[in-house]
């Protein structure tokens, strides 16, 4: 990791070298996933148990490429038990916080005649996109099904990689039957969500298509973004502890690596008033990586994403924090949460030593789906609000309308259209 005094110059080059890892800097991918989107649209089925052999290795058709209720069961005979519980307890405390968002449809009715309102209804189809590859996540399945089936989704459609013997992980098919899923299809990577949003003989076209997935797939939610609604176009995993001298170095360089660990373009950083922290936090980050697996990924994303940045004070550590706005953002000080007031970007806020990463990412019950570089001084965390949508509501009764219909004429005119001011004038014309 480098170490870095906080300065405009050095901060402007770091936000750089973090937004290289954005899903947008990677056109040249582009008009492969396209053709791949066009490929599926007009093939359909079997474009993707092509793409499926390609990619997968696995001989996918129209007669396995759903997942049956005797694989579900098979995963269950044959999973730990453990996991099982725990993943009860997770989708616990996922639910318990997820319900706490629902919104209700609301009316305002008056005497004048006027009842204006909103009404929220549930996207009717869901698609989540589960990773593979490097790791299995049915963490990730928690965190996308869950809230779904809380907004009262109907049908939620699972797609995920399968192994080269047409298998899905078992651990991420328990994890969908207890989140609640509809329906688990075999199938990964940017054919996966062209067929999600535009539908094959197999798999039905959705309303949405939320989860995340690598630089192909992220870029198959760009593209067809519009004929579909997305969560977001997500980026590699990210975060920032902001830590003074009172933090616990063992602890800060345990969770920078709980994030380098997921892919070599992970972004961990450490912002510090401290140097003497600073010192120590690198010296523990060396021994762990030594110690752990997945050596060779983390050291990658620590050499080319990894900082220890050292403000002159609290205020301008904080300003950093501001401006990178991380996905992750642990605060380990004396006054922790006298801090997380003044922390405006930030995907999720962890306050304290003990409220580690990993915490929000399997168990806690906040969402892990969450807005990367720096996406998240304008982006949300995914939640029940992603999966509903709302309708305005108007009635004007003939006596509410009378007196402002004339205000209304008067601002179609200036407007020049007069097909509008015609629709409201053709209801008084006996005045």
């Amino acid at each position: 990791m480098r170490t870095v005094k906080v300065n405009e110059d050095s901060i402007a080059d770091i936000l750089n070298d973090l937004l290289k890892r954005s899903p947008n800097h990677y056109d040249s991918y582009q008009a492969q996933v396209n053709a791949m989107i066009d490929d599926v649209k007009t093939r359909r089925d079997e474009a993707v148990f092509e793409y499926t052999k390609k990619f997968d290795k696995a001989d996918i058709n129209k007669d396995n490429i759903e997942v049956t209720e005797a694989e579900i069961q098979e995963a269950y005979d044959l999973v730990d038990d453990e996991l099982v519980d725990v993943i009860r307890k997770a989708i616990k405390n996922i639910r318990e916080f997820h319900e706490k968002q629902i919104q209700n449809s609301w009316f305002d009715s008056k005497e004048t005649g006027i009842m204006l309102g909103q009404k929220v209804t549930p996207i009717a189809k869901c698609g989540v996109y589960v990773p593979g590859g490097k790791a299995v996540y049915p963490s990730s399945v928690l965190m996308n099904i869950v809230p779904a089936h809380v907004a009262g989704v109907e049908e939620i459609i699972m797609v995920t990689p399968p192994g080269a013997d047409g298998k899905v992980n078992i651990n991420t098919l328990v994890a969908a039957k207890e989140a609640g899923a509809t329906r688990v299809f075999k199938v990964g990577g940017a054919q996966a969500i062209a067929a999600l949003a535009y539908g094959t003989e197999s798999i039905p076209k959705v309303d949405k298509i939320v989860g995340p997935g690598n630089i192909y797939v992220a870029l198959a939610k760009k593209a067809v973004y519009g004929n579909v609604s997305i969560d977001s176009i997500a980026g590699p995993s990210e975060i920032l502890v902001l830590a003074d001298e009172t933090a616990n170095p063992r602890y800060v360089a345990a969770d920078l690596l709980s994030q380098a660990e997921h892919d070599e373009m992970a972004s961990a950083i450490l912002v510090t008033t401290s140097e003497t922290l600073a010192k120590e936090v690198s010296k523990q980050v060396e021994a762990f990586v030594q110690e752990l697996s997945r050596t060779e990924i983390m050291e990658k994303s620590l050499q080319d994403f990894g900082y220890i940045l050292i403000a002159k004070d609290m205020t301008e550590a904080v300003d950093v924090a501001n401006a990178i706005a991380s996905e992750h953002l642990e605060i380990m000080t004396a006054n922790p949460f006298d801090i997380m007031t003044r922390i405006k970007n930030a995907g999720a806020i962890f306050i304290g030593e003990y409220s580690c990463e990993p915490l929000g990412d399997y168990f806690a019950g906040p969402n892990h789906v969450l807005p990367t570089n720096g996406t998240a001084k304008f982006f949300s965390p995914l939640s029940v609000d992603d999966f509903i949508k709302k309708s305005s509501v108007v009635y004007y009764s003939r006596e509410a309308l009378e007196p402002v219909h004339k205000d209304i004429i008067t601002f179609a005119t200036k407007e020049e259209l007069t097909a509008h001011a015609n629709s409201i004038r053709v209801r008084f014309e006996d005045k």
